[in-house]
């Protein structure tokens, strides 16, 4: 039998695309197959089960033996191609480009994503600096404010528009050739970008009880994508304006908050929290450096066809319409080829050095989470799994060892 031809047509560090040729006698071959087989299971009206003439079976299930065939033709080009170029792929192969016509080879173009070769010559030796950001007294009052804000009460303002930081209960109706439609009530904080500008605009001129008519239009990445782009007109009605009264900060407000004395050691605990979250990120900027580091010193390159991939995932994960995605694409394809770097760096360090997360350690992580919380190991694994989370609790204890092994290698400096 006739061998089947696979021809390189494109590669990078990550993905080979491939020109199969499968050859006449090959393709009869799964045809005659696929005769014998529906003549053997099918049971035709006049014929005893396998007995049906071959011209009537190909009659009768043409389209299906044309789709056993295509099937099984990819099937063998596809091994040929994986067999002949010692290729380990990462994802399916797809399939491009198909020629089947009668009594011709059967011609495809077969793309695969393989897992690039990363070689890194060098994983240490590199002096990293470690800088924690002083808690400041702006900082504090931020914090101190939110608290307070979470503990305010909205009081009504009468007679008065709303201003930036009100509380508005509206509603607002669409309206469609000259006639308005039902309202629908919405509850907005003003400033917040809750609402249209637009239509924010138009409520900041209204008092309770009034109401106007105002032009808006959608943005082209609205949540809802029948709104997208779309103008109408509508009416509005201001039903009920709310301040916001913060309590003020004194021992009184402390001890509203949780189990403190007074105001001092509220913002002791404040203060202390705040301190806690400057070192977990001097510690994520030590690990960015170093990151900078190993790739730049072991020159990680970004292969095309894995930026383009983790560019997809981004449009799908912040659902970007089409119109948008050249402009998203131009925007984010430095995010998108730091994060392939990062990720090949990252993974040829756990392969070389077998740092992947265990069972044991994925256990132990478990139960400290269900420690923490007051609860069971099975409770968490159960709501880890649920939520499709256990994969990211083992890419993070993973992360975890490479970075304790790297940093193992190379010195950190404190900032002065």
């Amino acid at each position: 039998m006739s061998d089947i031809t696979v021809t390189k047509t494109a590669e990078d560090a990550a993905s080979k695309s491939f020109r199969v040729s499968v050859p006449v006698d090959r393709v009869k071959a799964a045809e005659d197959r696929a005769v014998a087989e529906y003549g053997r299971r099918v049971k035709l009206p006049g014929f005893r089960q396998g007995r049906a003439p071959i011209p009537v079976i190909r009659k009768r299930f043409g389209d299906a033996i044309k789709q056993y065939v295509v099937e099984e033709v990819l099937r063998e080009g596809w091994e040929q191609a994986r067999t002949a170029e010692d290729l380990k792929p990462i994802t399916d192969p797809s399939v491009r480009n198909l020629k089947f016509e009668e009594g011709q080879p059967v011609e495809f173009e077969v793309v695969v994503e393989v897992r690039p070769d990363v070689k890194l010559s060098r994983i240490g030796g590199f002096t990293l600096t470690r800088t924690v950001a002083p808690v400041s007294k702006a900082q504090l009052t931020e914090q101190l404010d939110h608290l307070r804000e979470n503990k305010a009460a909205w009081l009504p303002v009468e007679d008065q528009a709303p201003v930036e930081g009100n509380m508005v209960r509206v509603e607002v109706a669409a309206i469609e050739d000259g006639e308005r439609k039902p309202a629908q009530p919405y509850t907005i904080v003003i400033g917040q970008g809750q609402t249209l500008p637009a239509l924010e605009e138009k409520i900041l001129g209204l008092k309770t009880g009034e109401s106007a008519e105002v032009d808006i239009k959608f943005p082209d990445d609205h949540a809802d994508e029948s709104r997208r782009g779309q103008s109408r007109r509508v009416h509005v009605t201001v039903h009920e304006v709310k301040r916001q009264d913060l309590p003020p900060l004194d021992d009184a407000f402390a001890k509203s908050v949780g189990d403190f004395d007074d105001l001092a050691a509220l913002e002791a605990a404040v203060r202390a929290d705040l301190a806690r979250n400057a070192e977990r990120e001097a510690d994520q900027g030590v690990r960015e450096q170093l990151l900078d580091q190993l790739i730049s010193a072991n020159a990680v390159e970004a292969p095309p066809s894995l930026v383009g991939r983790t560019l997809h995932a981004f449009l799908h994960a912040y659902n970007i319409p089409h119109e948008r995605e050249e402009a998203f694409n131009a925007e984010f394809r430095p995010i998108a080829e730091r994060q392939v770097k990062r990720e090949l760096a990252l993974g040829a360090v756990a392969e070389a050095n077998k740092l992947f997360a265990t069972e044991a350690e994925l256990d132990e992580r478990i139960k400290a989470l269900a420690d923490a919380r007051g609860t069971t190991f099975n409770e968490i694994y159960a709501q880890l799994e649920k939520a499709k989370r256990l994969g990211e609790l083992e890419r993070s204890i993973t992360e975890d060892k490479i970075f304790g092994f790297l940093l193992s290698q190379s010195t950190v400096e404190e900032a002065k």
